[in-house]
């Protein structure tokens, strides 16, 4: 993958991101002292950011502009994070359960015929 079609490679300086987002950069080095984001360091200790910390830069400076503080904000995307973790737990405990299902399905459907058969078999040896 490219180093611009990845999402997660830190590309964009302070400056950069301030002017793309038309916040101060004051503003973004205080969430970042928040970890609200936590922008990787240049060589020469810039920070950098990735696109999606940008998109998180930018609902931070959203909810901001909406009169809510950055600590409640830094909760909110934790929050946020967190239920989207538990949401691809449950996805994938889902994904398990259905699979385990299936092979209890297929266990008990050659269990029946194993049984069947033995039933066969013992109708057989009483004639």
């Amino acid at each position: 993958m490219e180093p611009f079609e990845d999402e997660n490679i830190p590309l964009f300086t302070v400056g950069q991101v301030a002017e793309m987002l038309a916040v101060k950069q004051a503003f973004l080095r205080r969430i970042d002292e928040l970890q609200v984001v936590t922008p990787q360091r240049s060589a020469g200790r810039q920070r950098r950011y990735t696109r999606v910390e940008i998109r998180v830069i930018q609902q931070v400076a959203s909810m901001a502009g909406e009169g809510m503080t950055l600590p409640a904000i830094r909760r909110i995307i934790e929050l946020e994070t967190r239920l989207a973790e538990v949401a691809a737990q449950r996805d994938e405990l889902a994904a398990r359960l259905h699979e385990v299902s299936s092979e209890r399905a297929r266990l008990t459907h050659r269990l029946n015929a194993l049984l069947r058969g033995v039933s066969r078999d013992r109708s057989d040896e009483e004639e």
